[in-house]
């Protein structure tokens, strides 16, 4: 039998975080070495970039933060994602962050959005990539910025759109430099079409011409949640349900995952049970799609 191949897309890996309950024992252990193997698996498991979050204690012990990059950067030259929504913190890790010992790759700054653009100002002294969220935009409501939420496939790309272009004109990034996070929700809980919209945003962003180049990415470790670890065929449920969604999401442009390197990602077949369930489910909504969720699990 002819195994599928992997898809061709880069994988930021997501195991530095303290959501991970062996990574959280490293953290409250400050325990380097532990950091480091953990830095250097992902590396040869072929992560292109790291993604670095230690949680709460970023904002409280800029030392430990700054050990961390320095520690990862002494094993491997995979460079680091800065998972962070502080302004403060994030100064920190870009000037903690060697891009010598990354072969002159740049960091990536993770994440903005468009009612947190205040990251962007540190664009005057560092140079970095970034993770721009499109599932939030800012509205003017009665002259008051108010930050709202993207549902819609069109919310999703218009934000997208305008938030890249503004990162070219005003700062002078290039497209390649920008990876715009698609927000894939859980489908547990999916009454709105979440998913749907994703995936709906994800083409016309791939199709739109002046954002040609820019990456589009996303977190498949929601997807998944709160289902049984089965499928109806006996299938891993949740890692079925992210390559059912790599696989209608890749040939669009949609070229990397914040997930686990050694998990390995391939197209599914057309007569994949999951993903036949998970194209069924797509075009439900409200309690239709509930119902189409536990297909997955209940014959």
């Amino acid at each position: 039998m002819t195994l599928p191949q992997p898809f061709d897309i880069k994988i930021i890996g997501e195991r530095i975080n303290p959501g991970f309950k062996s990574t959280k024992a490293l953290f409250d252990n400050s325990d380097i070495p532990g950091i480091q193997a953990l830095a250097v698996r992902q590396a040869e498991a072929g992560a292109a970039y790291l993604n670095v979050n230690i949680g709460a204690r970023a904002l409280t012990d800029a030392g430990f933060m700054a050990e961390v990059i320095r520690a990862i950067q002494e094993v491997t030259t995979v460079p680091i994602s800065f998972d962070f929504p502080s302004k403060k913190v994030q100064e920190i890790c870009l000037s903690s962050y060697d891009v010598a010992k990354s072969a002159g790759r740049l960091p990536i700054v993770n994440s903005i959005t468009e009612h947190r653009w205040d990251l962007m100002e540190l664009a005057s002294d560092f140079k970095f990539k970034v993770i721009l969220m499109a599932s939030e935009r800012v509205e003017d409501v009665d002259g008051v910025k108010t930050a709202r939420g993207n549902k819609t496939a069109d919310e999703i790309y218009t934000t997208a759109r305008r938030c890249a272009l503004r990162l070219v004109q005003d700062y002078g990034m290039s497209l390649g430099d920008i990876l715009v996070d698609m927000s894939i929700s859980a489908i547990i809980a999916d009454t709105e079409s979440l998913n749907r919209n994703t995936l709906d945003a994800v083409k016309l962003i791939g199709r739109d011409p002046d954002l040609k180049g820019v990456h589009m990415m996303g977190g498949l470790s929601n997807i998944g949640q709160q289902l049984p670890p089965k499928a109806v065929d006996g299938s891993d449920l949740k890692h079925c349900l992210e390559n059912a969604f790599l696989t209608l999401a890749v040939p669009y442009g949609f070229d990397t995952i914040l997930g686990t390197p050694w998990r390995g990602y391939a197209p599914l077949p057309d007569d994949n049970y999951v993903l036949k369930t998970y194209r069924n489910f797509l075009e439900q909504s409200g309690t239709n799609a509930l119902r189409a969720v536990r297909k997955f699990y209940k014959a």
